[in-house]
């Protein structure tokens, strides 16, 4: 049976894939690249929809190409900053069609960024709750919203430390459905120099992709999904696109 144009495309984009993954030397220079330009905020210079998104390009297109293929009814996001990720994820939603929402959680949700979200036309798909996200009214909010919602894609991008990632992994894991994914934003923390976070309570040996180490010491129902970052290669998330393996 021959194989279709769709199928050698496929193929050969594989086949290219896996030679660049082999070429150090590529993997090199992507790291220098993102160290070299952590120093000037690069991630701060984009927007979606109006609204600052604070990520890689490269990543929002991770989400989209997840999201299309998920097809969640609820995305639950910590950490809401000026709100375009929120944004995003709701116009992603607002093209799949279906009745999905997007549920934003932050310690500090400041009073000119929730009035813009507010006003933005991509709000009706979009709910926020004000607190910690590892507090238990927070959680028990979390959980009485997720209630018969199915798929649920989670996200992670609030405080960076170990313990607190970790907290949140342990609290929202549950929630993602087989199949979908829970991405842990700015692992690559781990992969900064020892100086690139002076005025954090973050960094080598503290950080989201430490937290995630350890939570999949103990918890079978997730892997990572390595194919995402050898095909991204400029990521804040390495080892942090983790798949729903089992329910």
């Amino acid at each position: 049976m021959s194989l279709t144009e769709s199928d050698k495309f496929k193929q050969e984009r594989k086949s290219d894939l896996s030679k660049m993954t082999q070429d150090t030397d590529i993997s090199t220079r992507t790291m220098q690249w993102i160290c070299d330009t952590a120093r000037y905020k690069y991630t701060y210079n984009f927007s979606w929809m109006g609204r600052p998104v604070i990520q890689f390009p490269q990543d929002l297109i991770a989400m989209q190409e997840i999201i299309w293929q998920v097809k969640p009814q609820l995305i639950i996001e910590t950490g809401i900053a000026h709100g375009g990720s929120l944004v995003f994820y709701a116009s992603m939603l607002e093209l799949l069609g279906n009745e999905g929402m997007v549920l934003g959680i932050d310690i500090d949700i400041r009073s000119h960024n929730r009035t813009e979200i507010e006003k933005h036309p991509m709000f009706k798909r979009i709910q926020m709750i004000e607190g910690s996200s590892i507090s238990k009214d927070v959680i028990s909010q979390v959980y009485k919203i997720s209630k018969d919602k199915t798929p649920i894609l989670v996200v992670l991008d609030s405080m960076h430390t170990h313990l607190h990632v970790w907290e949140e992994l342990k609290v929202y894991s549950p929630l993602v459905t087989k199949n979908s994914y829970l991405v842990v934003f700015d692992t690559i923390v781990e992969d900064m120099p020892e100086d690139s976070f002076p005025d954090r309570p973050w960094g080598k040996g503290n950080n989201p992709k430490t937290a995630v180490w350890d939570f999949l010491k103990s918890n079978e129902r997730f892997e990572i999904d390595k194919e995402i970052e050898k095909k991204l290669l400029i990521t804040v998330a390495p080892d942090g696109y983790l798949k729903c393996i089992k329910d």
